[in-house]
């Protein structure tokens, strides 16, 4: 799929974005260009470390900023697909700095589907959050704007070969500001705070977000967001299984700060099909029904009114579960015993 392709990845240098990178190089030989586009300069040194150019002949690392439509412009050329990852994501930075975080996720996406239209881009993925879906803090309201723009971008390509798509998942275990870290450099100080007792999240993978993004990149039409059926944990399970003998205070949700996430709700139902593995999110005001998109593409509409929770979630991760997973995901240096 991506061999012979040349592929910009926007935040190439966060935790996604070196899975990515990895990910495609070990199954994608023959690409062609994978550009690494980031505003970090010692990030890129980093993961060049890492990735050398020497090694991987096909990696290049662009300085720049989504902020910036002329250098996004310019590091599109010759591109064929387009990963946007990058984004502010902190809750609290986002309500703290709102108008950097709206420069980033809202300003940053128009100029990246402006790019992409304008430099012949076949294909396009951006990445969303659950936070996105009814949100009630800066972040996710920046997000859902994002996720707008991009599904609407398919009704302005005119007759380009062009497909935009978003995905939509939950907190990424062991990425950079997240819980499961946060626990785990914490527990040697014998307290875990606990936000409160009731809270729930969804819970994916740095490789199954990868794999999810790879999934769409061939299977989208265009105008999607695309949602993954994954499981949810309490925050106290958590807690318990980093740190069983640590001391839990419950110190109570911080400023935007949701008891339970959500990737669907009830109003998202009605423009919903279940396709299995995923769910895809339809345009409203798209270019095709829910009944001709699965007549086209397999799938099947959900109820009327059904939501995404992760409260409300058949399926919960076991604290023996949850120990397992962090030893596979996490960083060996934060390893559980």
């Amino acid at each position: 799929m991506l061999n012979e392709k040349s592929i910009l990845i926007t935040g190439g240098t966060g935790s996604f974005g070196k899975a990515f990178v990895r990910t495609v190089l070990e199954r994608f030989p023959g690409v062609r260009r994978l550009v690494v586009y980031s505003r970090d300069e010692l990030k890129q040194y980093e993961m060049a470390q890492k990735f050398p150019v020497e090694s991987y002949p096909a990696l290049r690392y662009f300085i720049g900023d989504v902020r910036d439509a002329d250098r996004l412009r310019r590091a599109m050329e010759g591109i064929d697909i387009v990963v946007h990852a990058a984004a502010l994501k902190q809750v609290p930075a986002a309500e703290y700095n709102p108008f950097e975080c709206i420069k980033t996720n809202i300003l940053g996406a128009q100029n990246v589907i402006e790019a992409c239209l304008d430099r012949g881009v076949q294909n396009v993925v951006a990445l969303s959050t659950d936070k996105a879906a009814a949100p009630i803090n800066l972040y996710g309201a920046t997000k859902l704007c994002s996720d707008k723009l991009f599904t609407a971008a398919n009704n302005i390509k005119g007759k380009r070969d062009l497909r935009f798509s978003v995905v939509r998942y939950g907190n990424v275990m062991g990425s950079r500001g997240s819980v499961i870290p946060f626990f785990l450099q914490r527990r040697s100080t014998g307290i875990l705070p606990i936000t409160d007792v009731e809270m729930t999240r969804f819970n994916i993978s740095l490789q199954e977000g990868v794999d999810m993004v790879l999934w769409a990149l061939e299977n989208a039409a265009g105008g999607e967001i695309f949602v993954p059926k994954i499981p949810s944990y309490r925050i106290t399970d958590v807690a318990h299984a980093i740190g069983p003998e640590c001391e839990h205070p419950v110190v109570g949700i911080r400023p935007g700060e949701k008891v339970h996430e959500e990737m669907i709700t009830a109003s998202d139902s009605f423009n919903t099909v279940d396709l299995g593995r995923y769910y895809a999110i339809l345009p409203s005001a798209g270019r095709y029904s829910v009944e001709s998109y699965c007549a086209k593409h397999g799938g099947s509409p959900v109820p009327p009114g059904y939501a995404y929770n992760s409260g409300t979630n058949l399926h919960f991760l076991t604290q023996e579960e949850l120990r397992v997973l962090i030893r596979e995901h996490v960083d060996a240096e934060f390893g559980v015993d």
